[in-house]
Parts: structure tokens; C-alpha cells; sequence
């Protein structure tokens, strides 16, 4: 059996199926696992993360591409036409698999091309709240992985699971972030309390059009708290010019780092680093909440979220329409984080149905294994 991991998007997506695949190969000896990335880049990044599973043995392959389109995105990031593009050039490739397992729902568009003997199994990346994780596209999975209970109970409301075409109690990521650190780096000289700016890279929702240089500006013009900047990986992804001129402004602020997309942008270095959660929609929140810590959201677009499910993780914290307040803001959200751990610790407990330090990647692994010997 041929079971294939692509990675056709950007890499922050790597995290949530890789050690699956690594698991796959570890645990299942009869089956051939094959990575294949976009560009040489990705590959390189899909290379540096299974080296820490030593002594597994997978495949890995450059996915063809038109060397313009190959180019284009190595120096400017992912388009939708470039995702679009890995698949259609790759078709046959994809159809020589009895299986396609992939973090985002893009792939799906592989039904469209005619490739359809290849399983299509879904690990999701994130365990957010949006209903953009809840797309009624989900449906057209054969098998989907998933954290929690919380997950589960609003996909199988909206028929987009099945019972025995899922598995709950995986999340992939937290497997190889406990590889990758073991200790946590020290992110700044001093011991002030440190906040993650974590904007999310939708114009619709995102604080960062309306609200990022203001609350930028207030941090550099402060010395209570430290700041990184680490939006979502995509909000910069196709305008790296603006990344340039963030660091020529605050680069002279040593309380503020500012990181748009490097490894540590990624495998939860800041999330776990930081005191204090400030953003909008992100996911990230989820896994900054596994230890409960103070949070404040941005409502930049005067959204009506009570009671809403999308908008669940906002009941975790302060709310704010306004950055300008924004230091007392966060002085504000540690005195009363009191006010908010219970409900912190329900959200967990429901998002991720996971039991301590135990690897979950296994699980994942082993349930596609048996999903695929049974269906064949």
C-alpha cells in the first residue's frame, strides 16, 4: 500500500499531518509513505522535521511544476492558481496512491481532475472556532482526523462526518513541537512579561488593517511589556515588501520582535513563550490555551460574536473595538485572567480530547492504516 502526504500550501500547515506520516512509516512497515512538497524550500522544511524521527524511512519527491510557477512561489509565496497548479500537473502521480493525506481542502479539487481511486483523508490544521473549518466540502472526505469532541459534535450536526469515517483525539502538532522543544528558548533579556501579537491574514476579520501599526506603535513607545509580532504565516505571504519595512521601523525597539514566518512562527515557540494572547480570529489561541494564560481579542469589524459558535474562544477573554487603550488594555487582562481560567480550561478540555504528554500522531496513524484495510 502507497499512502501519500503532499504539502501543496504553505508550511505552517507541515506540522499537522507530518508526524503522521512519520508514524505511518514507523509503525506499518508493509506500507510506503511518500512526502512531496511544492517547492525545494518545503521540501527542505518536510526533510528537517522527519529527521526527528530517526531510523524512519520515507520517500520524498519535488511535485512537478512549470519552473515560472515554481519560482514565482518560492519568491512570493502560494497563490490559490499555484495550489490549483501542483495538483493538475501532479494528477497521475496523485492517482498511482491508494490514499492522499493532507491538512487543507484544496486537495479536494483532485475529484474535479479525474483523480479518483486515491482515499482522500483529512487531518485539518487547527482547532479553531471559524465556520471556515466546518465548510460543508468537508463532507467529500473519505476519513477525517480531528482534536476534540468540540470538533466532532459541530461536523457530525451538519452531516459532514460519518460514524467510522473519523477519528477523534489527534492533533499532530503538539507531537512534534515536544520533539522539536524539549526546553524552551529564552525569547528576550529581561523578565517583563511578555504578549503575542497573533493577527489573523483575512482582510474580513483580521485587526491587523485597522489596528496592527497603532498597537505596534504603543509597544514600541512602552517598557512594561515585551511584544513579538507573529501573525498567521499567510498575512505576509504574498507582500514580503511590507515585512521589509516593519523591521526597518521597529528593529531599533529591543522589546519587540517582530517575525512573520520563520520555523519558531510556527512550531508554537511563542505561543508557548508568551504571558499574554492578544489577536482576533486565529486558531493559534487553541494552542497558546493548552496552559491557561490571559487573552484579548481585537473586534475590528464591530462583529455581533456573543453566543455565536464561531466566535466561541472570545468568551475566553477581554474584547476590545479599540487598540488605542491598548497597554491598559493588557495590564487590565492580567489582573482579571482570574475571571476566565475555568472557562479556559472547559474550552480545552473540550477542543482537544487529548490525555497528558501522550503522542496522538500514533493514533492517527494506526486509524488511517485500519480505515484503508478495511475499505479495500
Amino acid at each position: 500500500m502507497r499512502i501519500l502526504f503532499p504539502y501543496i500550501a504553505q508550511p505552517h500547515q507541515t506540522l499537522h499531518s507530518l508526524p503522521i506520516a512519520m508514524e505511518t512509516a514507523g509503525r506499518h512497515s508493509d506500507i510506503s509513505v511518500h512526502i512531496a512538497c511544492a517547492t525545494a524550500t518545503h521540501l527542505d522544511y518536510a526533510r528537517h522535521l522527519a529527521s526527528f524521527y530517526p531510523g524512519v524511512s520515507v520517500q520524498f519527491e519535488l511535485l512537478k511544476l512549470p519552473r515560472l510557477i515554481r519560482q514565482h512561489v518560492e519568491r512570493h509565496g502560494h497563490t490559490v492558481m499555484s495550489k490549483l497548479a501542483s495538483l493538475f500537473y501532479n494528477k497521475n502521480y496523485f492517482s498511482s496512491f491508494q490514499a492522499v493525506v493532507v491538512p487543507e481542502r484544496t486537495s479536494l479539487y483532485l475529484r474535479k481532475l479525474g483523480v479518483s481511486t486515491p482515499r482522500m483523508i483529512w487531518t485539518r490544521h487547527g482547532a479553531g472556532d471559524r465556520a471556515v473549518g466546518f465548510a460543508r466540502d468537508v463532507r467529500l472526505f473519505d476519513y477525517v482526523l480531528m482534536a476534540g469532541r468540540k470538533l466532532e459534535q459541530r461536523l457530525l450536526a451538519d452531516g459532514s462526518i460519518r460514524p467510522g469515517r473519523y477519528k477523534t483525539g489527534v492533533y499532530a502538532k503538539f507531537d512534534m513541537v515536544r520533539r522539536l522543544q524539549p526546553s524552551r528558548p529564552r525569547l528576550f533579556d529581561n523578565d517583563r512579561p511578555t504578549i503575542l501579537y497573533n493577527p489573523h491574514f483575512s482582510r474580513r476579520l483580521s485587526s491587523w488593517p485597522r489596528f496592527g501599526l497603532n498597537i505596534l506603535n504603543h509597544f514600541a513607545n512602552q517598557n512594561q511589556y515585551n511584544l513579538i509580532f507573529a501573525p498567521h504565516y499567510r498575512l505576509f505571504d504574498n507582500n514580503r515588501k511590507e515585512v521589509e519595512q516593519l523591521h526597518n521601523r521597529f528593529d531599533g525597539h529591543p522589546n519587540i520582535l517582530i517575525d512573520p514566518g520563520s520555523p519558531c512562527s510556527l512550531d508554537m515557540t511563542y505561543t508557548m513563550g508568551s504571558d499574554l494572547y492578544l489577536g482576533d480570529v486565529s486558531s493559534q489561541v487553541a494552542e497558546f490555551l493548552v496552559r491557561p494564560r490571559p487573552c484579548l481579542f481585537m473586534n475590528a469589524h464591530n462583529a455581533l460574536w456573543e453566543d455565536k459558535p464561531d466566535y466561541r474562544f472570545w468568551s475566553l477573554g477581554h474584547v476590545r473595538s479599540t487598540s488605542d487603550d491598548i497597554i491598559d488594555a493588557a495590564g487590565h487582562a492580567f489582573a482579571t485572567h482570574n475571571d476566565f481560567i475555568e472557562r479556559q480550561k472547559d474550552y480545552i478540555r473540550d477542543t482537544f480530547d487529548l490525555t497528558g504528554e501522550t503522542p496522538t500522531a500514533p493514533v492517527g496513524a494506526d486509524a488511517i492504516v485500519d480505515y484503508l484495510r478495511m475499505a479495500s
